[in-house]
């Protein structure tokens, strides 16, 4: 549990220094559509590393839905946030990568229905 909870708040602190450099540093290399698929990723990225925070410090989930949420939800950031993080960066089209971004969405889908699950589990029991 320990290794979740250093491995997203490590992330909190790249989605951070990522939200600011794109907001001060792209705005004069990035259109203004690549600039909104950086915030989307940035905002994806956040939003399950608050996730993932409460994911592993909530006494309801066991150690392995624990890790079976956070291993799906640190493959999404990886996938989803991470491919546009190259497509806007690094300048990689997005045709060469197009299904990476959508397994990331993939996988964070299955990390909520995974947690969505072991609540329903949790509420029969």
């Amino acid at each position: 549990m320990h290794k979740n909870l250093t491995i997203s708040a490590s992330l909190g602190v790249v989605t951070i220094l990522l939200g600011a450099f794109g907001a001060h540093a792209l705005s004069k290399s990035l259109t203004i559509e690549g600039i909104n698929s950086f915030e989307t990723a940035v905002l994806y990225q956040m939003f399950h590393v608050i996730v993932l925070l409460f994911v592993n410090t909530y006494k309801g989930f066991s150690f392995k839905q624990q890790n079976r949420i956070s291993v799906l939800f640190f493959l999404g950031i990886l996938f989803f946030s991470g491919s546009i993080y190259v497509i806007q960066l690094a300048g990689v089209s997005a045709k060469t990568i197009w299904f990476i971004t959508p397994l990331g969405g993939l996988f964070f889908i299955l990390g909520w229905l995974v947690m969505a699950f072991s609540f329903s589990k949790r509420n029969q029991q």
